[in-house]
């Protein structure tokens, strides 16, 4: 599965931080954040992720995230 967020993450360090959380929370995922996308991409590929709990983490450090329509 396949699922690409739109978030509000501007820096690149705040992406490295919430990309150490989110691969703690799911280790066999592959995630990246695409920074330079006017939308701040956040694109989650696995089979072990559920999506609330992706937006919940982001939420939790502050961040806006939503599912990409």
């Amino acid at each position: 599965m396949v699922e690409v967020f739109k978030t509000n993450v501007a820096l690149q360090e705040q992406a490295c931080k919430l990309l150490g959380l989110l691969l703690q929370r799911f280790p066999s995922s592959r995630i990246n954040f695409d920074l330079e996308d006017c939308d701040k991409i956040l694109r989650v590929e696995g089979h072990d992720f559920i999506i609330d709990d992706v937006m919940l983490l982001l939420r939790r450090e502050g961040f806006a995230c939503s599912v990409l329509d």
